[in-house]
Parts: structure tokens; C-alpha cells; sequence
């Protein structure tokens, strides 16, 4: 068993892809917990699939294409934000509009650039692929997101739960609106290179909900949601490691299975815990045992 465990560890891209993982377990759990409250889940895909325009244009341009990404990420919020103060139109129908736009301008830029970005990583991911550069760009976004949130937790509190509140009392929304998309994206910028782009999603928001299903409090989310975040990353990718499947997918599978695991048991809200199920199958124990006897 122990051998089963260090194996891999003799590895350095194993490794690199190891601590990377825990990094972003604990990146996506805060800015993810963000989502969940705002109901915005949503809001995480479309800026997945929206900084591809931007990967294409710094491809393009040789600049780097992670500035490239988060400006394009911002660009589609702003562009949300835009259509949904212009008309009665719902935010969840200009988010799919602007998924699907930003996602088919990449498509075309890419064509009419002759981009040679590879979409398949940019897609599904590559976390064995990592390099140190990969990592100190990975641990900078980690320090800045979670001094932000440091800083600025009971503004963002506030903002979350009561944003017509928080305008009301004076704080600066707009802006907490903006550092909190930033974040987002940022936190979708470096995981693209662990699940990719159409599984980011996933990560983001997965760890989060099963916190979500235990714990009562933001913070307690975060924290847990961390744990979860890490622990499914660290085992998804020694399941890729042994069964040679794909790693951004071996990690979502075990982030959702959790996920599944903890909407059966969960204390307060599991669906076995319910009192009615309970008294249910204390009901059904009691005829088996009558029956026995």
C-alpha cells in the first residue's frame, strides 16, 4: 500500500502536478463558495469558454496568453453586465448568449490566425504536463485571491448575501463586483491547465456545493471545500496515473462522486438522513426482525 502511495512521488512532474492540485483545491473552494451563494454558478462557465478569443489573440500577438485569457474573462462579464442593464433580458439567457459567442469567436480566430495552440490540453487539460512556471504562476494567483479575501471578507460577506444592502450603506459594489470576477477568473486561468476548459466547471463549483451540504457558514465552505478540492485532486490524479486515464477527468469523477456521497449522508441535508426516511427504515427494520422471529 505504502509503495502504491510513494511510487509515483519518484516522479517530478508527479510531483509538480501534486502540489499544484492542492493549490487549486483550495483557490477553487474560495472563489467557488462565491458562486454557490450568488447563485452563479453558471457564471464560471461562460468565463471558461470566453478566454479562448483572448488565448488566440496573445498567441497571436506572442504576449502572454494567460494576460490575453483574463482579459477576454472580464471582457464577457462586462459584457453580461452590459446586456442586462440595457434590456429585460435575464441574466442566465445572456450568459448562454455570451458563452456561445465568445466560444465561437475563439473557434474563428484560431482558424483565421492559424493559432497553433493545442485544444485539446486547452479543452480537457494536462495537469501532468506542468512546469515551475506553471507552479509559481499557480501559487501567486493562490497568495493574491486569499489576501483579497483576507482583506475585504466581511465587505464581500455583505456584497454576497445583500448586495442592494451594501449599496445602500455606501460600499463600493461596482468595484467588489469587478475584484470578484477577477478572482474568478483568475482561479479559471490556472486550473484550465488541470482539467481544461470544459471540465473547470466542475472543479470550481463541485468542492464548494459539498461543503455547502455540510457546513452552514462562508468560511466553513472555504475550508472545507479546500479539503475536499485537494483530497479529490491528489486522488484523481494518482488514478491517472494507474489506470492511464485521462487526469482532468479522473479528478471530476472523484469530486462528483464526493459529491454524491455527501447528498446520500449528509447530516442536515443528505437525502438517507432525512427524518421520514429514518423512521421509514427503523419501520422496515422492526416487520424484518417481527418476521424473523
Amino acid at each position: 500500500m505504502i509503495n502504491l502511495l510513494l511510487e509515483p512521488l519518484t516522479f517530478e512532474f508527479m510531483r509538480n502536478a501534486l502540489i499544484i492540485i492542492i493549490l487549486l483545491g483550495i483557490l477553487c473552494a474560495i472563489t467557488g463558495s462565491y458562486l454557490i451563494v450568488q447563485k452563479m454558478g453558471l457564471l464560471g462557465d461562460v468565463i471558461a469558454h470566453a478566454v479562448l478569443p483572448g488565448l488566440a489573440i496573445a498567441f497571436y500577438l506572442g504576449i502572454d496568453i494567460f494576460l490575453g485569457a483574463f482579459i477576454s474573462g472580464l471582457l464577457s462579464t462586462l459584457v453580461i453586465s452590459w446586456i442586462q442593464s440595457q434590456s429585460k433580458i435575464k441574466v442566465d439567457v445572456a450568459m448562454a448568449l455570451v458563452f456561445s459567442g465568445f466560444l465561437a469567436l475563439g473557434i474563428m480566430l484560431i482558424t483565421l490566425l492559424k493559432s497553433k495552440i493545442d485544444l485539446h490540453s486547452f479543452l480537457f487539460g494536462d495537469i501532468l504536463g506542468v512546469t515551475k512556471n506553471d507552479f509559481f504562476r499557480t501559487l501567486i494567483i493562490v497568495v493574491f485571491i486569499v489576501i483579497f479575501v483576507k482583506l475585504f471578507y466581511k465587505e464581500l460577506l455583505f456584497y454576497t448575501f445583500n448586495p442592494l444592502g451594501a449599496q445602500a450603506m455606501g460600499l463600493p459594489v461596482k468595484w467588489i463586483h469587478l475584484g470578484l470576477i477577477s478572482a474568478i477568473t483568475l482561479t479559471i486561468i490556472a486550473s484550465m491547465q488541470a482539467v481544461g476548459v470544459v471540465l473547470v466547471v466542475s472543479l470550481l463549483v463541485g468542492p464548494s456545493i459539498t461543503a455547502y451540504l455540510l457546513v452552514k457558514e462562508l468560511h466553513q465552505m472555504m475550508i472545507i471545500g479546500g479539503i475536499i478540492g485537494s483530497l479529490s485532486g491528489i486522488i484523481g490524479i494518482y488514478l491517472s496515473y494507474y489506470l492511464n486515464v485521462p487526469s482532468g477527468a479522473a479528478i471530476v469523477l472523484v469530486v462528483t462522486g464526493l459529491f454524491l456521497l455527501a447528498l446520500l449522508v449528509s447530516p442536515s441535508q443528505g437525502i438517507l438522513t432525512r427524518p421520514e426516511v429514518i423512521y421509514r427504515g427503523k419501520q422496515l427494520l422492526d416487520q424484518l426482525t417481527k418476521f424473523n422471529q
